[in-house]
């Protein structure tokens, strides 16, 4: 005979319980974390930041590694994101610029990154983001690097050849697609489609079929496309979950974009450098001596030294006609014995090296 099951209101009294030691529990990290800042501003009373990218990262990874369900790992990462957002609020809020308007995806990465309790700034371009930072008037920059499907940022990579700030940490973000309406459009009153034109590119074939004869207008930025959709009742967005939550419109459509895949990687700069996390990245500049074998020489350390290439890219120098630079992005962390050694080594085999920084993988 099989075991009675609870009834409704048994179940619901137990989740009332549940939640109580939830929220007594909340209430007590925050009052630790408190007490975290003022140990911190008796050591260093010039404190400004409380971040420690290195230990989110690690707290992160404990909190995925240890869930065992039903809830997803990183499902349960996000909520203790927020609690850490928040909590850090507490201490001093964080303020962090990045590429806008508000609404965009990189908007998305920055909340995904530092939470919903940080003060986000909307720049209008890259070179504004690093000038912030630069400044002092942001903690902390976020700017795209590279997409799965369009590649590499070049305008970010040439700010980094000029910029004295570091790589602090990397967010990814899958890049998800909605067709978003005012409240009250009609899907057979649509009669136009707005979106940023690599947007559009990367939706065309699901256009192609459920919407072959709307016009397609492209505009600065999807967060610009919701925000002309928000006061037109027949016409429709594509844009991610963000500027659907920013302009109140709602989803006719989720996820139509062609390549379920597309991935955007982002980059958290910032002024200081960061610890080891134990899972790290790091990413260098190099200007090569004019002469055969110089990738050679530059890419032998690495593989010598059981070192692993993330990524290399090239771009014109800014300093030198036909000469060229090239970032790399390996896995380690320049307090590692093997990455200390590879960079020495790289030092006595190039014109000139810069170390962008070490910093924590993304962790969800």
């Amino acid at each position: 005979m099989s075991e009675k099951l609870p009834t409704l209101p048994e179940l619901r009294q137990q989740i009332d319980a549940i939640d109580v030691q939830i929220h007594e529990l909340i209430n007590q990290r925050a009052r630790c974390a408190q007490t975290v800042a003022e140990v911190k501003k008796a050591e260093d009373p010039t404190i400004t930041s409380f971040y420690r990218p290195e230990r989110e990262a690690q707290v992160l990874q404990m909190v995925m590694q240890r869930n065992q369900g039903p809830l997803a790992g990183e499902t349960v990462a996000k909520l203790f994101r927020e609690i850490m957002s928040a909590c850090l609020a507490l201490e001093s809020p964080l303020k962090i610029a990045f590429l806008g308007p508000n609404g965009t995806f990189t908007h998305a990465a920055a909340l995904k990154h530092f939470g919903h309790a940080a003060i986000t700034r909307p720049m209008a371009t890259i070179d504004e983001v690093f000038r912030e930072v630069e400044a002092g008037s942001a903690h902390y920059g976020v700017v795209p690097v590279e997409n799965s499907s369009e590649g590499v940022v070049n305008h970010t990579l040439d700010c980094f050849i000029n910029s004295g700030l570091k790589i602090i940490g990397e967010v990814e973000l899958r890049i998800h697609h909605n067709l978003l309406v005012a409240e009250g459009t009609q899907l057979k009153n649509i009669s136009r489609v707005y979106s940023h034109q690599q947007s559009l590119a990367q939706c065309r074939k699901w256009l192609d079929a459920h919407f072959p004869k709307i016009e397609r207008i492209a505009v600065s930025s999807n967060a610009e496309a919701a925000r002309l959709v928000k006061g037109e009742w027949h016409s429709a967005a594509i844009a991610g979950e963000t500027a659907a939550e920013l302009y109140g419109l709602k989803k006719l459509h989720e996820n139509i974009e062609d390549n379920p895949s597309n991935t955007t990687r982002f980059l958290i700069i910032g002024t200081e450098s960061t610890p080891p996390s134990g899972d790290d990245k790091t990413s260098i500049i190099v200007a090569a001596h004019n002469e055969a074998g110089a990738l050679y020489r530059i890419l032998e350390p690495f593989y010598r030294n059981g070192l692993s290439l993330t990524r290399i890219e090239t771009r014109p120098s800014q300093s030198d006609i036909w000469s060229y630079v090239f970032f790399i992005d390996f896995e380690g962390h320049q307090q590692q014995p093997q990455v200390k050694l590879v960079l020495d080594e790289l030092h006595d085999r190039v014109r000139e090296l810069k170390n962008l920084g070490s910093y924590p993988k993304a962790v969800i």
